[in-house]
């Protein structure tokens, strides 16, 4: 299994070490295991998200990410208290993961779906253009913007974009918007903004709705069967550190000076990061494998109960030439890896385990691949 360039990897404490950081959705899943890492790579970090905890529990909550960085709460509609948080925090790189993130739950509140990922998208780029101290935006999206077509084909960055339900058209439209302020301020301003097109993470630490994982969890908690909707449906399953070292080492790339790099315009733009290909399995693959490495649980097919379900993609897999020519990012956990990594974390936290330890450990190792 082929790693990161390793010159990268070493690179990345250098890169962050002093750097004023700031994660929006920093009390989510991704963005609690994004902070720890840039706190621990000795960056000065700064969340911002909502008041209300995304989950119970919660991986922010217990791991205590909330005494390693700054903690600001407020909601990306609310553009003065985002203007202040970022006036104050001053930052020089922005990791911009707050969002309403579920499929299924935009279509029970779309309008509250586009206004946050689409308005508060345009809100945090109009108060980083307020911002001076701003270098470089990293904007996360989803690998759900591309218009599916149900293809085995390979989603490239240059792909149209789209999206059936409104999560998916909103993180299309966030794209466009991000493309449109590139192109009309920032590049003028000197200010490097990329997106990244994530595939579907999994990790120790994740409760959130509606999720395979957290619900398994939930259901062997409570002694229940886990209910799966789609078994066959085909996603691009990658352990959660994957995809954040391709948004570190990108942004140590936006990071850099005109002239520390032969082409500094091209690390902006649009940035897949996806497993191998051997990372697209169906969800009933997943189940059955994280099953099998938990010691545990069990689940039931009960898509032929879901004719009058919203509408999910059936199938989506991400091409990651791009990240792997320049920014010599590669996948370090393969899927059973990622699998026994994952169930390894919640047996050891359901055991007494210590949950900042637990994702220490996993950083830990992840770095010596």
């Amino acid at each position: 299994m082929a790693g990161s360039d390793d010159r990268q990897k070493s690179g990345l404490a250098q890169a962050y070490a002093g750097k004023r950081c700031l994660v929006t959705g920093h009390t989510g899943f991704k963005g609690a295991w994004l902070s720890l890492w840039l706190r621990d790579l000795g960056a000065q970090v700064t969340g911002y998200s909502l008041a209300e905890p995304v989950s119970e529990p919660s991986l922010f909550e217990l791991a205590g990410i909330g005494s390693l960085v700054e903690d600001r709460r407020g909601d990306l509609r609310d553009y003065d208290r985002l203007l202040g948080t970022l006036k104050r925090a001053r930052p020089e790189i922005i990791f911009h993961l707050a969002a309403q993130p579920i499929v299924r739950l935009s279509y029970a509140a779309p309008k509250d779906t586009f206004e946050v990922n689409v308005g508060g998208t345009v809100n945090l780029l109009e108060a980083s253009r307020a911002t001076d101290s701003i270098r470089a935006i990293v904007v996360i999206t989803s690998d759900k913007c591309y218009e599916n077509r149900e293809w085995a084909y390979s989603y490239r960055e240059t792909d149209h974009l789209g999206g059936h339900d409104p999560y998916s058209a909103s993180k299309a439209a966030a794209e466009l918007v991000c493309a449109a302020y590139r192109s009309s301020f920032f590049e003028a301003a000197g200010v490097n903004l990329a997106t990244i097109r994530a595939g579907n993470v999994i990790g120790g630490g994740d409760w959130a709705a509606d999720r395979i994982i957290p619900d398994f969890m939930r259901a062997v908690a409570a002694g229940e069967t886990v209910k799966v909707r789609h078994p066959e449906a085909t996603r691009p399953w990658q352990h959660v550190l994957d995809p954040l070292q391709g948004y570190l080492f990108l942004g140590a790339r936006l990071l850099e000076a005109p002239g520390e790099s032969p082409e500094p315009n091209r690390f902006t733009g649009a940035w897949n990061f996806g497993p191998a290909r051997e990372g697209c399995r169906t969800v009933r693959e997943l189940v059955e494998s994280f099953t099998a490495s938990y010691g545990s649980g069990a689940w039931l097919d009960i898509s032929e109960h879901g004719q009058n379900e919203p509408h999910e993609a059936h199938y989506l897999a991400l091409a990651t030439d791009k990240a792997r020519q320049y920014l010599g990012w590669r996948p370090e956990w393969d899927f059973p890896t990622a699998v026994e990594r994952t169930a390894g974390w919640y047996r050891k936290w359901a055991s007494g385990g210590n949950a900042l330890e637990l994702c220490r450990g996993d950083l830990a190792r992840f770095a010596k691949q």
